[in-house]
């Protein structure tokens, strides 16, 4: 076999070497082809399985970590939360609408192969500057493939966050993140087990959309990208919706033994790893795998990623069964192979066997690379960057209203709208909420989820922006009332094989490791994106973290507008924030730089806790947690719907009003518990500061004495809830 054919398929020479030493021979096309996919950066985490190891994956509440399909956590009375979060960046970059689509159509899967029904889905979205390029296609189509298949399944897409920034131009971040409901008894597992057992394709029959799909997600993306829209797979909604009740339909009634989504590398993927975590074998019959186009290869079959399709092993003599499930839904169940006890997959076509590996070849087997580290060059630079001359270059006033209309900070009303966020009724917390919120039917249970990554932290301190990634999730959460749970990640990096990147990946997989410790928030599994770069420029460093959490009682859910006058407002934590990394100085010094402040986790979990404390009893209206923008930005957000009048003093007007610093949160506080409120904070010792109270039609606050801010709410409302819809409909109308 000639060298360029294991190279175009995104192998290296020595990968190609070992291949042949545990074949004990030369592999025949197929046999390079299926490892060249599980040996891919996608499927078998080679270059970041080293660091992953590290992440805290086990706490009481978990009941399924990093390995399956999705993770598990209790939530009581034999109810759990699954619940994951994947990438499809390159698809989405080449064909934004099917690649966002079946970004959700996969993670969908992903949760109802372990057996809960899905609830919620949730998009954390990364983009160019909206006047740049076609990042205002890449947005629309974006929008318009995750809206398009979450509203035809019927499954809420309830919350998520969007940014832009220069570095995502021409390689945008699509991160998609499901969750689903279950009870303990209807967990599911991807195994193949039972010599013997029938080995079934269901659902969707295989077409040659996808091919090579996991391959393609591990290079960079180049100017020859779009010559590989094959790669992009084309999504059903409404075969999902099949699919999704028929399997659900198998799991309760107890008659399978495994099930796995084909997800990256298709048949290919689900079958090693089934095998591999049943210890065993599979052989399958191609010529058996129902196809909707005709004269496909073995080669083609093994390695599509048409969507809609799942592999399923029945418990010995329930085919039947299983058949009858999916014809009842208007589906195919198809019997393709048998599990076996010699730990190989094996591939016949047409009597003839045109692939045979040992399981463990491609999985335990594939490489694992420890990559060289360096700082990068900029990190020290950046860090040592006097921000101390900085000052307000123009009013408050202007200053808030330049951020409210920053794209970044803007309502994003126009993304949201564009889904059903209430179908299934569940819905308590809606979008545009710190976090968003679903009752538990048939309980008086709750369960908050977030998505939250501020990249340009990451990139000026990858330990500290890692770690804040998850406060700032955690934060959200329990701004809601929740109690954090666990979390999910999205590992979004440039190319590892450069040791600055890797280093980036290094730093921040630490951070989240340390904070999720502080924290106990366990990682139950994720999903690592690499290799995202474009010619010159890898994107900023975006290790997305999706969080779920836990009411108790529902009627104990917060919102975070301040909807009355005469509300006491606070704010637990610093009072001053710092311009380090700062929308503030991005804006207007256009500079991103400065030390960040440094990290007292326990400090920030002992607020967090305080505020779930004061919950409880009732003493508090609503929570906000400050970030982009600072206090001035979260306290026009919290009072957009009532004026109030703030009065501080401090040493920097900057500092105070458009300052940042993680760990800090507005509560504000009927009048009457006020006191208790101050009360508890002192006895533990949390930072409590007075900052005013809600009262007339304009957002008014004094620093030192004097009045440097007020604007009515009819003045920049506006302006902060149409930013983004007024620059998507100056498109369409050019």
């Amino acid at each position: 076999m000639e060298p360029k054919v294991w190279r175009e398929m995104g192998l290296n020479d020595e990968e190609y070497e070992k291949i042949k030493r545990l074949m004990a021979r030369e592999p025949n096309f197929l046999e390079v082809g299926i490892f060249s996919v599980m040996w891919s950066e996608h499927c078998s985490y080679k270059t970041s399985k080293p660091i992953l190891k590290k992440f805290p994956i086990e706490g009481p509440q978990v009941l399924q970590g990093p390995g399956e399909g999705a993770g598990i956590v209790d939530i009581g009375d034999d109810l759990a939360v699954v619940f994951k979060m994947e990438s499809h960046n390159h698809p989405s970059a080449i064909e934004p609408y099917q690649g966002a689509a079946t970004g959700v159509g996969g993670i969908l899967r992903d949760v109802f192969s372990m057996g809960a029904r899905p609830v919620a889905v949730l998009d954390a979205l990364r983009f160019g500057p909206l006047e740049e390029g076609n990042n205002k296609l890449l947005l629309s189509g974006v929008v318009g493939g995750i809206g398009g298949y979450g509203n035809s399944i019927g499954i809420p897409t309830v919350g998520g966050d969007v940014y832009f920034h220069s570095s995502y131009s021409g390689n945008p971040l699509v991160n998609a993140m499901a969750v689903g409901i279950l009870e303990h008894k209807h967990i599911a597992k991807a195994v193949a087990t039972g010599v013997g057992n029938p080995v079934m394709v269901v659902g969707a029959k295989t077409g040659r959309d996808g091919i090579h799909g996991a391959t393609f997600a591990s290079v960079e993306l180049t100017e020859e990208s779009e010559s590989k829209r094959s790669a992009v797979q084309v999504g059903d909604p409404f075969m999902e919706k099949l699919l999704m009740e028929a399997c659900l339909e198998l799991i309760q009634a107890d008659i399978i033994v495994g099930i796995q989504d084909m997800g990256a590398a298709g048949l290919t993927c689900s079958s090693s790893e089934m095998a591999d975590h049943g210890d065993s074998g599979i052989e399958m019959d191609l010529s058996l795998v129902p196809r909707r186009e005709t004269g496909m290869t073995p080669y083609e079959i093994m390695l599509s990623e048409s969507q809609e399709r799942m592999l399923v092993v029945p418990k010995a003599g329930k085919e039947r069964e299983v058949e009858e499930v999916f014809i009842r839904w208007g589906l195919e169940a198809t019997v393709v192979g048998r599990v076996t006890d010699d730990g190989r997959l094996r591939l016949i076509e047409d009597g003839k066997i045109v692939a045979d590996m040992p399981v463990k070849a491609l999985t335990d087997e594939a490489p694992v690379y420890h990559r060289p580290t360096r700082e990068p060059s900029y990190y020290q630079e950046l860090k040592q960057v006097n921000l101390e001359n900085v000052e307000l270059k123009e009013s408050a006033e202007n200053v808030l209203l330049a951020l409210l209309t920053n794209p970044t900070i803007a309502n994003k009303e126009w993304v949201y709208r564009q889904y059903d966020h209430q179908v299934g009724t569940n819905t308590v917390v809606v979008p545009g909420g710190d976090a968003a919120v679903l009752r538990v039917r048939g309980t008086r249970k709750g369960i908050a989820m977030t998505t939250d990554c501020n990249s340009r932290f990451v990139y000026l301190d990858p330990y500290i922006g890692g770690a804040l990634a998850v406060i700032e999730a955690a934060q959200n959460i329990v701004c809601v009332g929740a109690k954090p749970l666990a979390i999910t990640d999205c590992l979004n990096f440039g190319n590892p094989e450069k040791p600055e990147i890797f280093w980036q990946f290094e730093q921040a997989c630490a951070g989240i490791s340390e904070a999720c410790r502080i924290l106990e928030t366990p990682v139950t599994g994720g999903n690592v994106s690499l290799y995202n770069e474009t010619p010159g420029r890898a994107i900023f460093p975006t290790p997305m973290i999706g969080m779920v959490g836990l009411l108790e009682d529902i009627g104990q859910v917060l919102g975070n507008q301040i909807g009355t006058e005469g509300e006491q407002i606070y704010i637990v934590g610093e009072l001053e924030g710092e311009i380090s990394g700062s929308e503030y100085l991005a804006v207007f010094e256009n500079l991103e730089a400065g030390l960040l402040p440094e990290l007292n986790l326990q400090a920030i979990k002992e607020r967090l806790k305080f505020i779930l404390k004061l919950n409880k009893p009732g003493l508090l209206q609503a929570a906000h947690d400050v970030t982009e923008g600072g206090l001035a930005v979260a306290l026009a957000e919290m009072t957009a719907a009532c004026g109030a009048d703030i009065s501080i003093n401090s040493s920097s007007e900057l500092k105070t009003l458009f300052g940042e610093r993680l760990g800090r949160i507005i509560i504000s506080v009927p009048k009457k518990h006020a006191d208790a409120v101050e009360s508890l904070a002192k006895a533990d010792g949390i930072p409590l500061c007075y900052l005013g109270e809600s009262k007339g039609i304009n957002l008014r606050i004094k620093v030192n004495g004097r009045e440097c801010l007020n604007i009515p709410l009819g003045k920049y409302r506006p302006l902060y809830e149409q930013t983004i819809r007024n620059i998507m409909d100056s498109e369409n109308e050019e």
